[in-house]
């Protein structure tokens, strides 16, 4: 007899199947910038897109958009480590 599996496991092996895990991934990951960056880089934070695994950002602060140009890694790691999946590989800023 088969083992019950629960509904989440089912639902991301399809979708890892399917090709369409990192597209969920990258739209769950822009609906999070705020919350994993906090409100003051939210407010100066235009636009969020991400896309073959790269991160868009529009800042609206020069100095905003300095700070995470020199911390890129460390962005690109903690939105990775937010889904548990290597999702961020490069950052724009604009």
């Amino acid at each position: 007899m088969n083992q019950p599996q629960a509904l989440s496991d089912i639902l991301t092996a399809y979708l890892r199947e399917t090709g369409l895990e990192q597209a969920v991934l990258e739209q769950r990951l822009e609906r999070l910038w705020p919350e994993l960056m906090g409100p003051q880089v939210a407010q100066l934070t235009e636009s969020v897109q991400i896309k073959d695994g790269t991160l868009h950002l529009k800042i609206r602060s020069a100095a905003l958009r300095q700070q995470l140009f020199d911390c890129r890694r460390q962005v690109i790691d903690k939105l990775n480590h937010a889904v548990n999946a290597s999702v961020i590989k490069s950052v724009r800023l604009s």
